[in-house]
């Protein structure tokens, strides 16, 4: 049975004489005593700012509100507390008060690409559904920070229901990530009606939940609702580890008792300055992962939003990684590095490249070691070249009759056959332009 740690026991007695260690567990009680104020921080971690250091992350908070939770508080190395991983995380930054030039507030224009309100629809067969505007921690490196501060609140069935029918008008959609804030911040019954909502559309296959619950609160983790979430399999779920001093005894309980409930889990950790940019550290968290059944998804380049650009690091960075994990470690605990592009364009791969060069008949590769080797292409290859219609495709392929429409977009429309289509060409390359504005000039 897990038992108070020292810090932990510290905290809680500081927080309320004589607490139990049900009191300690009780993701309600961790909400509810969830520090957002210098004093209180200081108090309870027996640290203290300068009056500068105060009135400078005041000003900070009064932009980018405080909120971290007692049991992700006591993670905190106090010896060293300005450099600890966990701090960097949850405690504000006057650095965060630094909007660049390029910072934008909704770089991934969620907004723009929502339908009905809580629905971004962005790739063709999958939707974003925001469920909560709550979290049990405001992350410093959150790529919703312009919503951080923003009134707390669980949206009502009224407002589901608006998107719960985009869903259902849209027969492409199969898959369905809950997001938020975060969905574990529903009670049971509220997230179980929705999951149910969702079972009952015929089209939707497979719905995924995106929490950062195991990390800052797994207390919230219980037999209850890990009851409710088996009832509406399959279900995936994402969490968000980021060092490897997030992997407590606690979070491991989380994650077994999600795991043994047979929901997949996978991880998606965020590439920080001085928190995890570094291979060593890196290869321990997904070790440690992989060790609770975690499978490491994403390692996202930290995105534009305002108030990040001290958490950035060069994209070279994040390859470094990558090529220190590639050879060195399970295929299956190396995350695929991503940016999710400006603009709403979509997580794109940015990853360390192993073909060197090829011809007609041979390719040129690389591995880890830096051996560089051949694979020989077949001499004799009858392309099939594909226009889309598959009902008289001569492959063996089966398809249901949603999918007998399907038509590639972007790449995939110039490497298939379905059209006339050579080119991709913005609505504002002038050439083009000049050319239907019937401008004659060389």
């Amino acid at each position: 049975m897990s038992m108070f740690s020292v810090r932990q026991q510290d905290i809680a007695e500081k927080i309320e004489s004589n607490v139990a260690l049900s009191n300690w567990k009780d993701w309600r009680w961790q909400l509810r005593h969830a520090v957002t104020d210098i004093a209180t921080f200081e108090h309870l971690l027996g640290v203290e700012f300068t009056r500068d250091e105060r009135k400078a992350l005041q000003e900070t908070i009064d932009r980018f509100p405080l909120s971290v939770t007692p049991y992700y508080l006591s993670l905190i190395n106090t010896s060293d507390f300005r450099n600890d991983p966990v701090f960097r995380q949850s405690f504000p930054s006057p650095s965060e008060r630094i909007i660049s030039d390029y910072d934008m507030a909704d770089p991934l224009a969620e907004d723009s690409d929502s339908p009905v309100p809580g629905v971004t629809h962005r790739y063709p067969d999958r939707v974003l559904f925001h469920i909560s505007n709550i979290c049990a921690m405001y992350c410093r490196h959150c790529t919703r920070k312009r919503k951080v501060g923003d009134l707390d609140r669980i949206p009502v069935r009224r407002e589901v229901r608006q998107g719960l029918a985009y869903i259902r008008e849209h027969p492409e959609v199969r898959d369905v990530l809950l997001s938020g804030g975060d969905p574990f911040m529903l009670n049971d019954d509220y997230l179980d009606w929705i999951l149910t909502e969702l079972r009952g559309i015929p089209h939707v296959e497979v719905i995924r939940i995106g929490t950062r619950i195991p990390v800052v609160l797994p207390y919230r983790v219980t037999d209850s609702l890990v009851r409710m979430l088996k009832k509406h399999h399959p279900i995936w779920i994402n969490t968000h580890f980021n060092h490897p001093a997030e992997i407590t005894t606690s979070s491991r309980e989380a994650l077994a008792k999600l795991a043994d409930a047979g929901i997949p889990l996978g991880n998606q950790s965020v590439l920080l300055a001085g928190v995890n940019d570094c291979p060593r550290i890196m290869k321990t968290l997904v070790h440690k992962l992989v060790q609770n059944r975690v499978r490491p998804y994403y390692l996202y380049q930290c995105d534009l939003s305002e108030g990040l650009s001290h958490f950035r690091t060069p994209v070279g960075k994040g390859i470094e990684i990558v090529e220190s994990l590639i050879g060195h470690t399970s295929g299956f605990a190396v995350p695929t590095y991503v940016i999710d592009a400006p603009g709403g364009g979509g997580k794109i791969p940015v990853m360390p490249n192993y073909l060197i060069s090829w011809s007609t008949n041979k390719v040129v590769l690389r591995n880890y070691e830096g051996v560089i080797t051949t694979y020989k292409e077949p001499d004799a290859y009858e392309p099939v070249f594909c226009d889309r219609r598959c009902e008289q495709c001569t492959l063996q392929l089966k398809v249901d009759s949603a999918e007998d429409d399907y038509r590639s977009v972007g790449i995939a429309e110039l490497l298939s056959d379905q059209d006339d289509v050579i080119s991709l060409i913005p609505d504002s390359n002038e050439r083009l332009n000049r050319r239907t504005g019937g401008d004659d000039e060389a």
